[in-house]
């Protein structure tokens, strides 16, 4: 406690650091009050169906995502899921058409460009969902829920949801740049964490109602939840170290090399992407409907069954395929061999450049495997959680995207703010050593 104290003292010290923190804390701040302003139009008093609509399955997760914006009908319902979209839309076009592949390896005016590209598709997208949430509106809510109505009040209403996440948009790049990073992830995570009480609450209230020992169920359900977190710590920082010796080299009179070093690779390189993508593709049915779940059939209602068998089994597979898929992005083993052979570096036993990079890329297909299906593991927890009876807003919490997010974005914020510290010769957050992030050593 001590020490925590002391730290926050070092924080409150470091001007740039604090002035990050109350930059970050503000636009939060100015984004967790937009979700609760209702578009104008809709009676804010008549929300009850679709709040109901919101608090399970599919569209309890896109709820979540949107810190409780979608069944608010605010003007930032559609959150910040069109412009992840967008992203993930680029990353595809980066390795298929040869324009954007050669944007991603221009650096810093590359990565403007791209930034460019993905506004206007973001706008594209967001433009196509609009209609769909209105007309999901539409059914949910009764006639006298809308105060205002005709094609007035649709062209608005569009205008006034691509212009919410526009601004949600800004607001996370603002974040980036201005505060403490992660922006665009740390609004995801604020809306999921503030959906976390009521959920907590909800839980226990039940089980307190329930005859014969809910309060203990209470209690598991609390211990399975943390030994989870932690476990989901151990995916997110867990490496695999191949040793690296490099050789002696004389220059002048200084002497370099002759050292052995680590390359840590990550069991899970590819982070909460893979879920992301995942489950960006299983929300693809609901849009044909118009976000409405009750009016799908067949193949649309066997994948939009959040704790269905199909809908688990080819969520799983797609966590697995998109692991492997992310991480072929995030690591290239042969510019890691050539980077390698450029400073005097090999891994003793193999021949530097291509049996390097092969090696690199063995060793990674062999970490990857029980990484992918453990993430996959934990994307469908919840559904196991609310088979077992748990209350669904408090299931979402047993895995998938939320935890994995809450547990990433957590991280490296500590990290951030622990750089901050250390680069100033202040003492770190942790005693026993660096805290490590998503992004590695």
């Amino acid at each position: 406690m001590k020490q925590f104290i002391e730290t926050l003292k070092n924080i409150y010290k470091i001007e740039e650091l604090r002035n990050r923190i109350l930059i970050t804390l503000g636009f939060v701040l100015i984004y967790r009050l937009g979700s609760f302003v209702v578009i104008p139009g809709v009676d804010p008093n008549q929300l009850s169906a679709l709040q109901d609509q919101g608090s399970s399955g599919l569209l309890g997760l896109l709820n979540m995502f949107s810190g409780g914006a979608f069944s608010n009908a605010s003007i930032f319902a559609l959150g910040i899921m069109p412009y992840i979209s967008a992203s993930i839309v680029i990353q595809l076009l980066g390795m298929a058409i040869p324009y954007f592949h050669r944007l991603q390896r221009e650096g810093e005016s590359g990565r403007k460009k791209i930034n460019q590209i993905t506004r206007y598709l973001t706008v594209l997208i967001t433009a196509g969902q609009a209609p769909s949430y209105l007309a999901n509106l539409h059914v949910q809510l009764p006639s006298t829920a809308f105060l205002s109505g005709g094609g007035f009040f649709w062209f608005t209403s569009i205008t006034i949801l691509i212009a919410g996440t526009l601004f949600v948009m800004w607001l996370g790049e603002k974040i980036t740049d201005k505060g403490i990073g992660n922006g665009i992830s740390l609004l995801i995570m604020v809306g999921i964490i503030a959906r976390l009480p009521f959920a907590v609450f909800a839980e226990f209230f039940s089980r307190l109602e329930e005859k014969g020992g809910g309060l203990v169920v209470f209690l598991i359900e609390i211990v399975v939840l943390f030994l989870i977190f932690m476990a989901t710590i151990l995916l997110v920082q867990g490496t695999r170290k191949i040793p690296v010796q490099y050789a002696k080299r004389v220059v002048g009179n200084k002497q370099y090399g002759g050292v052995r070093q680590y390359i840590p690779l990550k069991v899970n390189s590819a982070g909460v992407m893979p879920i992301i993508f995942a489950q960006a593709l299983m929300f693809i049915p609901m849009m044909f409907v118009s976000f409405n779940t009750e009016t799908m059939t067949g193949v649309a209602a066997a994948l939009s069954d959040y704790t269905g068998f199909w809908h688990n089994l080819i969520f799983a597979l797609l966590v697995i395929a998109f692991t492997y898929f992310y991480t072929a992005i995030a690591v290239n083993p042969t510019q890691m061999a050539e980077d390698m052979k450029k400073n005097g570096g090999f891994i003793p036993g193999v021949k530097p450049g291509k049996k390097t990079a092969e090696f690199i890329d063995d060793v990674m297909s062999r970490i990857t495997l029980p990484g992918s299906i453990f993430l996959a593991f934990v994307a469908i927890m919840p559904a196991f959680a609310m088979i077992a009876g748990v209350n669904n807003q408090f299931a979402s919490f047993f895995g998938g995207t939320s935890l994995l997010i809450l547990v990433g974005v957590v991280l490296d914020t500590l990290q951030q703010v622990e750089s901050h510290l250390l680069m100033r010769h202040y003492d770190g957050l942790m005693k026993s050593g660096r805290i490590k992030g998503r992004s590695g050593m």
